[in-house]
Order: structure tokens, then C-alpha cells, then sequence
């Protein structure tokens, strides 16, 4: 990855004739897979062999995840919500687990078990986007963002869930935290993009050949690459899952919006923000000093060496920060 230094240097980026335009004409949406969208206004399959393709490779990778003790699809004003719970073997208090964008459920293999010792753990996938959810009205702000999930959480045995969110999931965990406190104990935010800073320019560029689906797969399996570090993607079961689903489904979904410091700042409830030290979806320096400016120092866990992968790469260690957090008198 290029460092802040070398990136400074390149005369392009600092030419506002040139940098203003392109950030309107390709936005965030082209990072999220909101970019040349079909007339449906809800997110839907391309076709039925995309769909079929996604589900093999969802549960494929699903079977690396525990067998849950309940499946439960959950009727919202927005759609219906795949919602799995997974017993725990631990005291702690129900978390609820988001995953980032066109991912779901099986995107968390890695830290169940780690999780489980600590609680029960319920999964879902995120409405408007490839998994099991079913998007049937349209989303049109936060605001919808939140209602569908807070009507989710209410469906639950629990009042309220110690809620962690990853990248995309991190906003809609935070958006819902503003929008509906009530339904959330404690806050974990993973790496979330358009909370603690925007998403860079080079990242919103590299996933113009991602989100174009008439491109060859070699530009999705590229992009996760990028995101992840470096790794190899090709024939991992999740990367496939991720990958058929940016390939398959039109999001229909608006752009998420940034969140505001005041609004981080405003938060009632306890929020612990895991920050990834080789991060792609924002500028790691920035995200942590607007983190520990809003939030304080003590509830920003910098990850030096991970990348947006970080779950994946740090699994246990995240399951002990989240225990030492939720647990806390």
C-alpha cells in the first residue's frame, strides 16, 4: 500500500479540477455497488443462476460456521431479516453480529468461536444486500436504515444487544446506536467505513472494476485482495460468497452518509472502536484521532498491522477486547 507521503506527492490528487469531478462522478457508490442500477427499487438478483451461484457459495462457507440453535426470519417494514442465533457457553449478554457490505453471515466463521465462550451470538444478514434477507420496500435514507434494523432487534427475546459491526456494518450498527439507543447495550464498531473519516480516493478508483458487473471476475477478486491486505482470494469459500454476490445483486440501497463527531460524541450508550492500522476504507491516523476525540482514548483499540480483514486476521484477540468491554461493570 502507498503511503500517505507518496500519495501527497502525485500532482493529479491535488488538482481540484481534476480531483472534485471524479469524486462526484464515482462517489461512494461505486465502492458499496450502488453504481449502475436497474429500475427495481428494492435489491434484487440479476438473474437465477446468480442468485443460485451466491447460495452454493454461501453455504459453503457456511459450513465452517457453528450449527446455529435457531433460524429465525424476522418480518420488518422493509423486508424480512435472516436472523441465526448460536448458543454460547459464556455469561455475557447477547451480541448481535453485522457484516460489511455484500457480505453476510458466513463473513464471521473466524470469530465464533471465540465469541461463543463469551455469550450467545446472534448473526443476520444485512437487508438489501446478497444473503438470506429479503428486501420488499424501499430504503431511502438512514432513517430507513435504522427502523428496519431496530425492528429486527425488537423481534428478539432481548430488549436490547451488545451490537458489533463490521466496515458497513460498523455504520448501520452506528446509525442505528443515534437513531434507536434503546435497542443497544454497548457498541462495538469495527473498522467502520463513513464513521471516523471518508472513504480515500484510491480505494473509491480500485472498485470501479469491482462493482461493474460485466467485468471479469479478476477485477472483484482484486479489489477484495486489496481490502484484505494483499491475500490471496481465489478459492477461499467466503471471498467466493462475497465475490458472486457483488457479481449477482443490484443494491438499491442510498449511499450511507457520514457520521458526525457530535453525533459519535452524543452516543448514551458504551462504545468500543476497533481501528485496523493498515485500513483501506479510510486513513487510519484520521479515524483514530476522531475516534479517541469523540469517544476518548480508552475506547480506541488500534490494530497496527491488521488490515480491513482484521477480523479474519485477528480473531481472538478482537473476541478479548469485546469480553474485557461488554463485560465491564
Amino acid at each position: 500500500m502507498d503511503s500517505d507521503n507518496e500519495r501527497r506527492t502525485r500532482p493529479w490528487l491535488l488538482r481540484p479540477r481534476v480531483l472534485v469531478p471524479m469524486i462526484a462522478a464515482l462517489s461512494i457508490a461505486a465502492l458499496c455497488g450502488y453504481f449502475l442500477r436497474s429500475p427495481s427499487p428494492v435489491g434484487h438478483w440479476n438473474n437465477a443462476e446468480g442468485e443460485a451461484e451466491f447460495f452454493t457459495a454461501y453455504d459453503q462457507a457456511f459450513e465452517s460456521m457453528p450449527e446455529p440453535a435457531e433460524t429465525m426470519d424476522v418480518r420488518t417494514s422493509f423486508g424480512v431479516v435472516r436472523v441465526y442465533r448460536f448458543a454460547g457457553t459464556g455469561d455475557a449478554s447477547p451480541m448481535l453480529l453485522l457484516p460489511g457490505t455484500a457480505s453476510s453471515t458466513p463473513v464471521w466463521a473466524d470469530n465464533m468461536p471465540s465469541l461463543l465462550k463469551l455469550g450467545d451470538v446472534y448473526t443476520l444478514d444485512l437487508l438489501g444486500e446478497p444473503g438470506r434477507s429479503i428486501q420488499a420496500s424501499p430504503i431511502s435514507d438512514a432513517e430507513d436504515e435504522a427502523e428496519w434494523l431496530a425492528e429486527a432487534i425488537a423481534a428478539l427475546p432481548e430488549d436490547s444487544v451488545n451490537l458489533i459491526g463490521l466496515s458497513l456494518g460498523g455504520w448501520t450498527a452506528a446509525n442505528l446506536a443515534i437513531r434507536h439507543p434503546q435497542h443497544v447495550k454497548t457498541l462495538t464498531l469495527i473498522d467502520p467505513v463513513q464513521t471516523f473519516d471518508g472513504i480515500p480516493v484510491e480505494t473509491i478508483l480500485r472498485a470501479i472494476p469491482a462493482t461493474v458487473p460485466w467485468f471479469p471476475k479478476a477485477g472483484r477478486d482484486a479489489f477484495n485482495s486489496y481490502t484484505a491486505g494483499g491475500i490471496e482470494v481465489e478459492d477461499v469459500p467466503v471471498a467466493d460468497m462475497i465475490e458472486a454476490g457483488m457479481h449477482h445483486y443490484s443494491m438499491k440501497k442510498p449511499q450511507p452518509t457520514r457520521i458526525t463527531e457530535p453525533e459519535l460524541t452524543d452516543l448514551s450508550m458504551p462504545v468500543l472502536a476497533i481501528i485496523a492500522g493498515r485500513s483501506v476504507m479510510h486513513d487510519p491516523e484520521t479515524a483514530t484521532a476522531t475516534a479517541r476525540r469523540a469517544l476518548g482514548t480508552e475506547a480506541v483499540q488500534v490494530y497496527d498491522d491488521a488490515s480491513h480483514a482484521l477480523t479474519g486476521e485477528y480473531p481472538d484477540e478482537i473476541a478479548a477486547d469485546i469480553g474485557d468491554f461488554i463485560t465491564r461493570p
